[in-house]
């Protein structure tokens, strides 16, 4: 299908037929997930593809019952891991140091070198740091003495990341379910569920966050409530 026809494909879907699909396909919808846009390549995400039949009961109890999860052949939970940040941005600084090795002139390299080492090694793990609120509010009440000189984020109080963080996984979980409708397979985004019971269903640890439940299989047909509605363009859209 062209990405219009994807597009238009995809709907949320709320019941599903009692027919398998294949878990190596949403696989691989997965593997396309993890090429989403996502703020400083951090990736805090991990997707839990869950095909054990007993899982997806105890899934369904946590997603309250919801026919979209009670129907669903397979599921997957988008989590975040904001408590990673350390492990990924150095993976990150190895990664970006190794690029400019490779992409940049020789005369240059030092000092991007230097410029990704400070970014990776000491502004994301400031700017990704958590404890009980207190460094997002240092961080606040810094970056508006700074804003009062020169153009700065004023997002970094620890909510404000967590916000970035679950922005950065609902993006994964987007591409996935394009991915899933090009193979003809629907989904349907939850987020109505008991996330403590999601949480000790996949033994998650404490760090982790549930971002969205994501039911798989084939619609019914009475699987799509209704036709599509969206206010109309011109009250979302404005050109500058």
């Amino acid at each position: 299908m062209t990405l219009e026809e994807i597009v238009n494909y995809r709907r949320s879907v709320r019941l599903y037929k009692d027919q398998a699909i294949d878990a190596e396909i949403v696989k691989n919808c997965l593997e396309l997930a993890t090429l989403a846009p996502n703020s400083s390549n951090m990736q805090l995400w991990e997707f839990y593809h869950v095909t054990d039949a007993e899982t997806l009961k105890q899934l369904s109890v946590a997603c309250l019952n919801q026919s979209a999860a009670v129907s669903a052949q397979q599921m997957v939970v988008f989590v975040t891991r904001q408590d990673k940040y350390s492990q990924r941005a150095k993976q990150m600084m190895d990664l970006e140091t190794q690029n400019v090795l490779k992409n940049s002139p020789e005369a240059k390299q030092a000092k991007r070198i230097k410029t990704w080492n400070m970014y990776y090694g000491k502004v994301i793990p400031f700017l990704y740091a958590r404890f009980l609120g207190i460094l997002g509010l240092f961080r606040k009440i810094m970056v508006n003495i700074v804003g009062l000189f020169r153009a700065i984020v004023y997002q970094v109080s620890e909510n404000d990341v967590r916000v970035v963080v679950h922005k950065t996984c609902a993006l994964a979980a987007q591409t996935f379910m394009l991915a899933m409708a090009n193979e003809h397979y629907d989904t349907c985004p939850m987020e109505g569920f008991d996330s403590r019971k999601v949480k000790n269903i996949l033994n998650l640890p404490l760090g982790a966050e549930i971002n969205m439940v994501v039911s798989c299989g084939i619609r019914a047909e009475n699987g799509v409530w209704g036709d599509r509605m969206r206010v109309p363009f011109e009250e979302v859209y404005s050109r500058i």
